[in-house]
């Protein structure tokens, strides 16, 4: 495999419709302002793109006592705090990052962001 083959195609973050910056204006430099990620393209996140992250996708929680979990077993019924519908939580590395909706893609489930949760800044 060739070194071109190997790596994987960036998309392009460039705002559309948006003209370019004109050459008499100076360009901004990271860190430099709130504005300094503005100039930055997917090329610049190419090292994180193998860093492994654990994604989970919380349905609901359940409260019980250990005999309670011990008598479980195959079709049994589970209630869970929400209800039928509601949004479910979507945390990467245990950060709530998203809601969203359970679907079917080809029997399998899996699940679509339908609300993004901006992190808090300390």
């Amino acid at each position: 495999m060739s070194e071109n083959e190997s790596k994987v195609p960036l998309p392009n973050l460039e705002t559309s419709g948006t003209p370019p910056p004109s050459p008499d204006v100076a360009s901004v430099t990271p860190g430099a302002g709130a504005d300094a990620g503005a100039d930055r393209s997917a090329e610049d996140l190419e090292a994180v793109f193998d860093v492994p992250v654990q994604v989970s996708a919380i349905l609901g929680r359940a409260r019980m006592q250990v005999g309670d979990l011990l008598k479980l077993g195959p079709g049994t019924v589970l209630e869970l705090d929400r209800k039928v519908g509601e949004a479910i939580d979507i945390y990467v590395n245990n950060r709530l990052v998203a809601r969203g909706e359970v679907v079917l893609v080809e029997d399998k489930l899996g699940v679509t962001m339908t609300e993004v949760i901006k992190a808090e800044k300390n």
